[in-house]
């Protein structure tokens, strides 16, 4: 009895084992209903050869999602290099007012297109961040300031990209790059949603800088466990209009959005820790400028002090592993604006990122890039050109040390936590994740039970399931890789 018992168990392993074989995946994927009108594809490329394993349309150009963004990231690393780091200056200069004759004192602030100036994963709060700045200033020797405080965000155009929707573009991932950034460009909505089918509650807006100049439209229902409420609006207005559900019975329940003007609230936050410290006056004006820089001193601008960014390593790895949108369209515009000597801007960033890439040999036919997160429906990529890039990435010996580990790790962290637990794949897995509405994907490296590494990506576009039966779906591919 006892070996019967045994002989079945056996039996059992080896029949699971045989189910989760790539050829039984692509099987099992074949007959899924789910998948009758999707298009999927992988390639498997052999990462120190970068010879191709396995693959299955390959040369379908796909939706990638944030899949894109190895594509961005990795080429931030190899054209900027790890040790790479923004700067933001602080002038001061005089000016004579033309109307009383008086001699003011302005501090400029120019920003460097910097995603993580006083971002939440590099510091705990605004006020710490701001009392840091302003006792940085102090010992540097700021003149009170009698005039005006003014933003320079023109080294980026401060446009999202064309192709992002309505839909995206007014909640915190749809906040696009800036010049000057700030607090990740997002605020907050508080609500107290009540019984299943009421109506949730504004309790709060986070910062209350917002409070006082965001116009509020909500009609956000309690029901369902997730957060499916969406803002809307445009990005540098102060209309928003919230709709969707959130969980019922909750207090204190967090909505974030996209932030307009985030320069001018960096610039309010920097004047009312200036007049703590009485380093400026009441009744200094805040000007942002977005677009043109301008010739604002008639005296030489004096530097007081450079705010130098953590390196981008590091800001790479958040753009990754959090999957970042606001972070990779900074990297996208900086790359842009250091190729081009020019503005940043998204279209100087692509033709820099491809031609990075072209220059390494990489086919790049299939490939559209129309952002660098991988937000816009309007990107297409193919496995091959994702698993080639992995590949030389893998290859080549000063990017692949920096890149590897901003990679989420399967079972472990990121959105990779949940994936591939209790299997050969979890912490043998890396991957960059990616998901919008109908598409979803997965490329990064698996290390193969016989000690092999491997590049791959796997794409899915066009399901008819709901976006978490996909998810357990694509993991049976990635738990077969490592049997290749």
């Amino acid at each position: 009895m006892r070996l019967t018992i045994v002989f079945h168990l056996l039996l059992g392993i080896t029949s699971l084992f045989s189910q989760t074989s790539l050829k039984s995946v692509l099987e099992f994927y074949r007959k899924d209903k789910d998948l009758q009108h999707a298009t999927y594809s992988f390639c498997v490329q052999d990462a120190e050869t970068g010879k191709t394993i396995k693959e299955f349309n390959s040369e379908i150009a796909l939706v990638p999602a944030s899949t894109m963004k190895i594509m961005t990231t990795s080429a931030a690393l190899g054209i900027l290099g790890k040790e790479y780091t923004y700067k933001t200056n602080f002038y001061y200069f005089t000016k004579i007012d033309s109307l009383t004759g008086a001699t003011n004192t302005h501090l400029l602030i120019k920003g460097s297109g910097d995603p993580s100036f006083n971002s939440s994963y590099f510091f705990e709060s605004d006020s710490s961040f701001i009392n840091a700045l302003v006792r940085k200033l102090k010992t540097k020797g700021l003149k009170k300031i009698t005039g005006s405080l003014i933003a320079d965000a023109s080294c980026f155009d401060n446009s999202i990209p064309s192709t992002w929707i309505w839909g995206d573009i007014g909640n915190y991932f749809g906040a696009g790059a800036n010049g000057l950034s700030y607090h990740d460009n997002k605020f907050s909505l508080f609500y107290n949603s009540g019984a299943v089918g009421a109506t949730a509650q504004v309790e709060s807006i986070s910062p209350a800088y917002f409070s006082k100049k965001i116009s509020l439209q909500s009609n956000v229902i309690s029901t369902g466990t997730e957060d499916d409420a969406f803002v809307f609006g445009d990005p540098n207005g102060y209309t928003r209009k919230v709709t969707g559900s959130i969980p019922p019975n909750k207090k204190h329940y967090e909505v974030e959005a996209e932030m307009p003007e985030p320069a001018l609230f960096f610039l309010d936050q920097l004047q009312g820790e200036l007049k703590k410290n009485n380093l400026a006056e009441n009744g200094i004006q805040l000007m942002s400028m977005e677009s043109k820089p301008v010739k604002y001193a008639t005296n030489p601008e004096q530097l007081v002090y450079s705010y130098v960014s953590p390196k981008l390593e590091k800001i790479v790895y958040y753009t990754n592993v959090k999957s970042n949108n606001h972070y990779a369209e900074s990297l996208l515009k900086t790359i842009g604006a250091v190729k081009s000597g020019k503005q940043g801007t998204t279209e100087n960033g692509i033709k820099a990122i491809e031609n990075y890439w072209k220059e390494r040999g990489v086919d790049l036919s299939g490939l559209h890039m129309a952002d660098g997160s991988g937000l816009s429906r309007a990107n297409t990529i193919t496995t091959k050109i994702q698993a080639t890039v992995l590949s030389k990435i893998y290859r080549d010996s000063l990017l692949y040390p920096f890149f590897n580990p901003c990679l989420p790790v399967a079972g472990k962290n990121g959105s990779m936590t949940s994936l591939c637990k209790g299997t050969f794949a979890e912490n043998n897995l890396r991957a960059k994740t990616g998901y919008i509405n109908r598409a979803r994907g997965y490329c990064g490296y698996v290390k193969t039970k016989d000690g092999k590494e491997l590049a791959f990506s796997v794409l899915f576009n066009n399901y008819d399931c709901s976006p978490k039966e996909m998810k357990l779906k694509i993991e049976k591919f990635l738990v077969a890789l490592v049997d290749l």
